[in-house]
């Protein structure tokens, strides 16, 4: 896969909409891109699944999950003079939200703008509002609101999804897409080969809300290893816990973790001469990982993350060539499965 083609992949993955619980159209761009690779790919209550490599009964069996849910917005209900008032799905940053352009699915899909005081009617020092005071403002009265928004109705950020300088790129979907698209390129990698291994993708929906797709996924696949493919936190915190945009995949060290699989990793990173990272977590990973570690009698897991800045906003920005890395990486392992 080009590097044209791995930003056209991702610019569709990123466009399209799919918050935790309505990742329907997400879900339907990826499911057709995993049946290039996977012919049995298929929908299983909302998660997109499929199957390649060994057909041997006796061969092990290996699961590459990336979320598929963003971040986002629930409508809670419509105020009396015409404004949206919404719920957070997933841990936004309450700070980033006034100002920012927004799509509500209802009846139609209308725009909207998150409304706030203009800073010549402010001290500054008010403190950042509780999610349910902020509103939308879509520009219609109450009355014909009512009859296009309802409760429930899903709202995403309209932020840009497109390439950066210098290899980077940026979208509101970054987290988890671009695990997506390094699963897929990882598949491009593996096609005309012939594996060790029985491979399971799942792209799992509602991570951001308790990796409720992760844990029936993996009880139906009942893997005997399985890769959580994410993102973390790149350089803008401390070096201890952040990884370097651009400097390769991080790879999961963690008590919850498989340490075996995080060694065989690193080896075949080393074998085939891919740039990674540590990631080192005192406890749980707070990814689909631990869902898998204890799914059934439990399954070797471990995390492959993408180093990403300004996460779960709407200008989330990774490295392409981090994602390429990732790809490569998961087919590393994927070669090697049964020898580490």
């Amino acid at each position: 896969m080009k590097r044209e083609e791995l930003t056209a992949l991702l610019t569709a993955l990123c466009s399209a909409p799919g918050i935790s619980g309505d990742e329907g159209d997400a879900a339907q761009t990826a499911l057709r891109a995993l049946r290039s690779f996977c012919p049995d790919a298929h929908l299983s209550h909302g998660n997109v699944t499929g199957t390649c490599g060994s057909t041997d009964p006796d061969a092990p069996h290996v699961l590459l999950d990336a979320h598929i849910d963003q971040v986002g917005l629930i409508v809670t209900g419509v105020t009396d003079d015409g404004f949206v008032t919404v719920g957070s799905i997933g841990g936004l940053d309450r700070r980033i939200l006034p100002d920012q352009m927004v799509r509500i699915f209802g009846e139609k899909n209308i725009p909207g703008v998150i409304s706030c005081m203009p800073p010549h009617l402010t001290s500054g020092e008010e403190g950042v509002p509780k999610i349910e005071a902020f509103r939308v403002d879509t520009g219609y009265g109450a009355q014909e609101l009512r009859t296009i928004v309802h409760p429930g109705d899903s709202v995403v950020f309209t932020g840009v999804t497109g390439e950066l300088p210098g290899g980077r790129f940026t979208s509101p979907a970054l987290d988890d897409r671009c695990g997506v698209a390094a699963i897929l390129y990882a598949l491009c990698l593996l096609k005309d080969e012939a594996l060790p291994c029985k491979v399971t993708v799942l792209f799992s929906t509602q991570e951001e809300v308790g990796e409720r797709g992760a844990a029936i996924g993996c009880f139906a696949a009942d893997p005997d290893e399985a890769l959580a493919v994410d993102v973390s936190f790149a350089g803008d915190g401390k070096a201890s816990e952040t990884g370097v945009m651009g400097g390769g995949p991080m790879i999961g060290f963690s008590p919850s973790l498989s340490r075996r699989v995080s060694k065989g990793l690193c080896a075949a990173a080393g074998a085939e001469e891919i740039p990674w990272q540590y990631e080192v977590m005192a406890g749980t990973t707070g990814t689909n990982a631990d869902r898998f570690s204890v799914c059934r009698a439990g399954v070797s897991a471990c995390t492959v993350s993408i180093p990403l800045d300004y996460m779960h906003t709407p200008a989330e920005v990774i490295d392409l060539a981090d994602v390429e890395a990732a790809g490569r990486l998961l087919a590393a392992y994927v070669r090697r499965c049964g020898t580490c």
